[in-house]
């Protein structure tokens, strides 16, 4: 892989990444064996069309990737970039979001595949939401919870407040990180400052024209399935993170995924309670128990099926048509 394999790169900032070395990570990749890579990684965390790996070599401390290989031409990953950082500008400039410092990369795999790099400062694993919630006591988790309902708000005050800009976002609790936790504080301590780590999938519309390609997110969908999806679930999908309350009871229902729903009697009320009172001016009726019950009942599923779908085309792609898989899967994902 020589200099021209490289497309764009941009070190976060207080970074220097060898990106030498993130290059020949990505040229002796086994999808089906990603931490298999001569190049020292671990795999911390999967998207749905993003893979977080953690380099351990000198130069890549202190930062995660996020691997994105759904592009076909450079000049799609062109496109992206160019939407990513705008979206990257509104949440922090705009809607007063907390980002981890960032930078990206955009390079050529063996086979000529583009492939993006999101590059982040890292977070501890124990200070990401979900993980949070499992280390601290129920009263400041339901405290976690409500600052993360803040911060979504700040999100769609901002649309309220003004005509040009959307901005669309996945506010599930394992999307944001605690910085100033340490790991073995028995209690949070304010004021608590959260970063929003997930920024893979630039949601947001200019002049209600959406600017993501959203069916080019399909292409890691199991290829049989993916005119069906185009058909009759990407629009519902996409306008479902525009809509406050659906993204609300996203984030609240994703604490039966956690084992968290224990924090619901105190939650709930506390929930609606801001919705009237805090959030009064963007007239949001209460939330129900039954309807996240039934939402993640339903996301579950859904969610389950779509993996095994996955992992099926995996086995298709790889071990029968003997085609390269760009994409890493995870294993099973209790829910």
């Amino acid at each position: 892989m020589n200099a021209q394999s490289m497309l764009s790169m941009h070190s976060p900032p207080g970074y220097q990444v060898n990106f030498d070395i993130l290059q020949k990570f990505e040229q002796c990749l086994d999808t089906l064996q990603p931490e298999a890579n001569p190049v020292p990684c671990k795999i911390r965390g999967y998207g749905e069309i993003s893979t977080v790996i953690e380099i351990q070599e000198k130069g890549m401390q202190g930062l995660v990737f996020k691997r994105i290989s759904i592009f076909e031409t450079p000049d799609e990953i062109c496109s992206y970039l160019d939407i990513y950082l705008d979206y990257n500008r509104l949440l922090e400039e705009k809607a007063g979001i907390n980002l981890p410092a960032h930078g990206h990369a955009a390079l050529l795999n063996p086979d000529g595949r583009p492939v993006f790099y999101i590059i982040q400062e890292s977070v501890p694993a124990f200070s990401i939401g979900n993980q949070l919630l499992r280390l601290l006591p129920a009263e400041d988790g339901v405290m976690l919870v409500m600052c993360v309902l803040r911060e979504l708000h700040k999100v769609w005050q901002f649309n309220a407040n003004q005509t040009t800009y959307e901005i669309g976002l996945d506010g599930q609790i394992s999307n944001w990180a605690l910085r100033e936790f340490g790991g073995t504080d028995a209690h949070l301590q304010e004021p608590i400052h959260l970063v929003y780590i997930d920024t893979s999938t630039p949601l947001f519309r200019i002049q209600r024209q959406e600017q993501m390609d959203a069916e080019m997110h399909l292409r890691s969908a199991p290829s049989f399935m993916a005119w069906i999806l185009k058909v009759f679930f990407l629009e519902e999908v996409v306008n479902r993170y525009y809509d406050f309350r659906k993204v609300i009871i996203d984030l609240l229902a994703n604490l039966y995924k956690e084992q968290k729903d224990d924090l619901m009697p105190i939650l709930l009320p506390k929930v609606n309670a801001f919705l009237d009172e805090e959030a009064a001016s963007l007239n949001i009726p209460p939330i129900a128990l039954k309807e996240l019950q039934d939402y993640y009942r339903e996301d579950a599923l859904i969610w389950s099926l779509y993996l095994s779908m996955r992992q099926f085309d995996r086995f298709l792609h790889a071990r029968i048509l003997r085609h390269g898989y760009p994409y890493i899967l995870p294993g099973k994902i209790s829910r």
